[in-house]
């Protein structure tokens, strides 16, 4: 029996917003948090919150965007749970909005399979303030986890999907174990597991694994 679990990463597996921690940089970090909370809460369009958060970055250097990736807190038993997912049979993902130098340097740390994530576009170095990828918009992450489904033949009562924000809905809708961890409303209302201690050891004793 295949078992599926995904994780978002920004305020999920890592203790923040990678976007916002990035926007400290030129001292928009309050601006990119309120429009962050907005897009979290559904009350924009993720995709235009997205490029418009994006688009403040210009200018900034790709190595010092690294920097900062490389250097951010995770969650509190992240990498616990995880492995005690993989030791129980499951393909572990990471789907974020967020950013690959973030999701790709923490897999190693973190211990999941694979990431899908979107890329910040540079130029000589320097960001331009464009972004593409896999996860630019509200849905991708469901119909990413579908076609994950399909490709490793895992049932939707065999997934589990633990995120924050809006932008997690799509998840839940292909998701047996729908949990909100530390969660905007929106998605607490869809979930059948809560957790509000910034915590995620707890969710293998509640998993039962």
């Amino acid at each position: 029996m295949n078992k599926l679990a995904v994780f978002d990463f920004d305020s999920t597996l890592m203790a923040g917003e990678t976007i916002a921690i990035i926007a400290g940089e030129l001292g928009l970090r309050d601006e990119v948090e309120k429009a962050t909370e907005k897009a979290m809460r559904g009350e924009i369009d993720f995709f235009e919150s997205l490029t418009a958060r994006v688009a403040l970055l210009k200018g900034l250097e790709a190595a010092k965007v690294d920097e900062i990736c490389h250097n951010l807190p995770y969650t509190k038993g992240a990498a616990a749970a995880i492995k005690a997912l993989k030791n129980a049979g499951y393909t572990v993902l990471c789907f974020s909005g967020g950013f690959k130098n973030a999701t790709g340097f923490a897999k190693n740390i973190l211990g999941y399979d694979a990431e899908f994530s979107n890329i910040l576009h540079s130029k000589n170095g320097i960001l331009t303030g464009y972004v593409g990828g896999e996860m630019m918009f509200s849905d991708s992450k469901g119909l990413m986890l579908k076609k994950m489904q399909e490709l490793l033949g895992v049932l939707p009562k065999n997934t589990v999907a633990v995120g924050d924000g809006a932008n997690d809905l799509s998840m839940f809708k292909y998701s047996g174990t729908r949990v909100a961890f530390c969660a905007k409303d929106i998605l607490k209302s869809q979930a059948n597991v809560v957790i509000e201690e910034p915590d995620l050891s707890v969710l293998p004793e509640i998993l039962k694994l």
